[in-house]
């Protein structure tokens, strides 16, 4: 596949072919792809869509005040006229200071919706008479998860659980569960909790029995200007006055992704998903030290030393899951299918989809990845994005 226009339409992005960056596989996706990550706009992500709606429905947001669940409802609200919108989260604070973002006369459908995850009873009141439900609710940071564990696993398995369990009771049609690279081969306390997390909503597809739910996962890198992440902390220290910039390692990299195209990318999964996918987008990379010198070229980098539980480089997709995983050359993202035995045999739609096999040794890791930001690419990418 030589022409990139078929991928720009799922995320809203357009890429364009340079020299190589990596050595990422991508089976017969083709080498043409390699090189600077351009981008371009958001263009044709609600063609992404395929005439799925919101109109009319009810959506439900676990985790609905953090930084997600404000782009995912700014997104519904500019888009859609859903009957209802349930912003579900713990924090009375954050609740009342995202109601006066989006004030309830003003869009009289909202709903603010005081609970936790860790509450199986408060979830199945709240989901009732729900269409369609996005789980952002989390423990992410690596560090508080570490010291924290029961909490974390509390929040993280437990939480998942229960919303599985609440969705099944309310008989919601759709369910899509946010994951994180972290998740993949995980070394730290978060990631392991969101692998499990995921087998969870994976599984969950085998209790619905004739019940209309189903469960998918869409799983990414780390998310540019969200809440904690090192873009608002670099911008804090260069605004007050810092005289250089930390980073762990200077061999670090990660994936990135925007919050509008994470938002983007969940609503597409809705589009696709028939039950246990894990979607999984082509996203660049960086290098931590070249973020940080295209936001302050004139500061040097300060080595600080990997944190307990960090990872050099990031995978969304390992060898080991290479067997289930497949590509989709319209849209451009990755699909890993459940590995349990029988799956084939209940998706007969695969035969016919535009679904392809990865080569059996592929991966998919942020230090191998044929899509990078340079500098230039970073400031179009934060300005288009306003972030």
């Amino acid at each position: 596949m030589g022409d990139a226009e078929g991928i720009s339409g799922y995320i809203g992005v357009n890429w364009v072919s340079g020299g190589a960056a990596g050595v990422l596989r991508l089976g017969s996706l083709g080498a043409g792809l390699m090189g600077q990550y351009k981008y371009q706009g958001r263009g044709r992500a609600q063609d992404a869509l395929g005439g799925w709606s919101l109109d009319g429905k009810s959506i439900l947001i676990t985790g609905g005040t953090g930084s997600f669940g404000n782009a995912m409802v700014a997104r519904i609200i500019r888009t859609w006229k859903p009957r209802r919108l349930v912003i579900f989260s713990r924090d009375e604070m954050k609740q009342y200071e995202m109601e006066q973002r989006f004030p309830c006369a003003t869009y009289p459908y909202l709903r603010y919706f005081i609970g936790d995850v860790r509450s199986r009873e408060r979830l199945e009141m709240a989901m009732q008479d729900v269409d369609y439900v996005v789980h952002a609710a989390a423990i992410k940071h690596v560090p508080i998860a570490e010291y924290n564990p029961f909490e974390c696993i509390q929040t993280n398995i437990i939480g998942a659980q229960n919303v599985v369990q609440a969705a099944l009771h309310a008989k919601v049609k759709r369910v899509m569960a946010l994951s994180t690279d972290k998740a993949v081969s995980p070394i730290n306390l978060y990631g392991a909790s969101k692998l499990a997390a995921e087998k969870v909503f994976v599984a969950a597809n085998n209790l619905s029995g004739r019940l209309p739910t189903r469960f998918a996962i869409v799983r990414y890198g780390n998310v540019l200007g969200s809440r904690g992440s090192v873009l608002p902390l670099y911008r804090r220290l260069i605004a007050e006055g810092a005289d250089s910039l930390p980073v762990t390692d200077e061999r670090m990299t990660r994936f990135w992704i925007s919050l509008p195209q994470g938002v983007d990318f969940v609503l597409s999964g809705f589009a696709r998903m028939t039950g246990g996918e894990i979607f999984v987008p082509q996203i660049p990379s960086m290098r931590i030290t070249d973020l940080a010198h295209a936001l302050a070229p004139h500061l040097p980098v300060r080595v600080v030393g990997i944190r307990p539980g960090e990872k050099l480089h990031e995978a969304l997709i390992t060898e080991s899951e290479a067997p289930h995983t497949f590509v989709d050359h319209a849209s451009g993202h990755f699909v890993i299918m459940p590995s349990f035995k029988g799956w084939e045999s209940a998706k007969p739609e695969l035969a016919s989809s535009a679904l392809e096999a990865v080569a059996e040794d592929f991966s998919y890791t942020s230090n191998h990845n044929d899509q990078w930001l340079d500098a230039a690419s970073l400031q179009s990418f934060l300005a288009e994005e306003a972030l």
